[in-house]
């Protein structure tokens, strides 16, 4: 993957972790898209090192392990920030 599909990907990613974990996180729009590519990248090595497979593009796999990422990356977020 390209790194605009990345950044597309990390934005969805980014917005579902947002929604199945809300709260009032400082730095917005833009905070919330680099932890959604962040958590993606760091979802996506995680998948591979633990046995499910890389992210190979946009499929439904790829999408739950950059979403994990993600919720992952703001609960991180959250606790540091706290």
């Amino acid at each position: 993957m390209g790194i605009i599909s990345w950044i597309i990907f990390g934005l969805i990613a980014g917005a579902l972790a947002k929604f199945i974990m809300p709260g009032d996180d400082p730095g917005g729009f833009f905070v919330t898209t680099l932890i959604g590519i962040v958590g993606a990248v760091i979802g996506g090595f995680l998948g591979s090192f633990i046995g499910l497979g890389p992210v190979t593009g946009f499929n439904i796999g790829s999408f739950f392990v950059a979403v994990a990422g993600a919720v992952i990356l703001l609960a991180v977020y959250r606790k540091v920030k706290s």
